[in-house]
């Protein structure tokens, strides 16, 4: 897969560098590109922002250099084109899962008070948000949406890690516990250690139901 990002602070994007991310652009399964959309700006003095028509606090990112950027690593419009903004659609698991079926995506990253609905309205094909809350830019939510699709491109982890998480069944995920089995007073569940595999099951399915009562209850269906 391919994604490229638009953004006026590509210096950010050197943090995908690390970890599985980092090892799946080393493989050869991500190709990521951060380019800078002040590159395109044809202002004399590469300005990409201006004061918003109607008054208001803030600057608005100008639509020239947005557009003339998406044009430039999108020519055909063959990518699926992408603006973070927090009065996109929420970013489910789902549709995360979607998103990496896609050969290509190309993810605008928004600044100061947003961008000119024109860029939007000519260039781009979904806003998605990561979150009923605001950020100063959209380089942290685009960098959510790239760590959370690159794990579902084939090898970058084993499939057995994309079955049991939370989300995949409607639920959040059950608690985990690992060595030693007694740590500051608190022990590992018996169960965990009984190796009676349809007990442990039925634990965590459990476990799995309180978990999603108490934090997202709006997760499960009515009975």
């Amino acid at each position: 897969m391919k994604i490229t990002v638009l953004t006026l602070f590509p210096e950010m994007f050197s943090a995908l560098d690390e970890s599985i991310l980092g090892r799946a652009k080393r493989e050869g399964k991500l190709q990521l590109e951060a380019v800078n959309i002040r590159d395109y700006s044809e202002d004399k003095h590469l300005k990409c922002d201006d004061y918003p028509f109607g008054g208001g606090a803030g600057m608005v990112m100008t639509p020239q250099p947005i557009g003339s950027a998406i044009e430039a690593v999108d020519r055909g419009h063959g990518a699926h084109r992408i603006y973070l903004s927090p009065k996109g659609r929420p970013l489910t698991q789902e549709r995360v899962v979607k998103l990496s079926e896609e050969e290509h995506l190309v993810l605008l990253c928004g600044h100061y008070e947003g961008v000119d609905q024109r860029a939007i309205d000519l260039f781009i094909d979904e806003e998605l948000s990561i979150g009923d809350y605001v950020l100063t830019g959209g380089e942290l939510p685009a960098m959510v949406l790239i760590d959370a699709v690159t794990r579902y491109l084939d090898g970058v982890l084993s499939p057995e890690s994309l079955v049991q998480e939370s989300f995949s069944e409607g639920l959040l995920e059950y608690p985990h516990y690992t060595r030693p089995v007694e740590y500051r007073g608190l022990a590992v569940p018996e169960v965990l250690r009984s190796g009676n595999h349809a007990e442990i099951d039925k634990w965590r399915r459990e476990k799995a139901l309180e978990i999603t009562r108490k934090n997202r209850p709006d997760l499960l269906k009515p009975e």
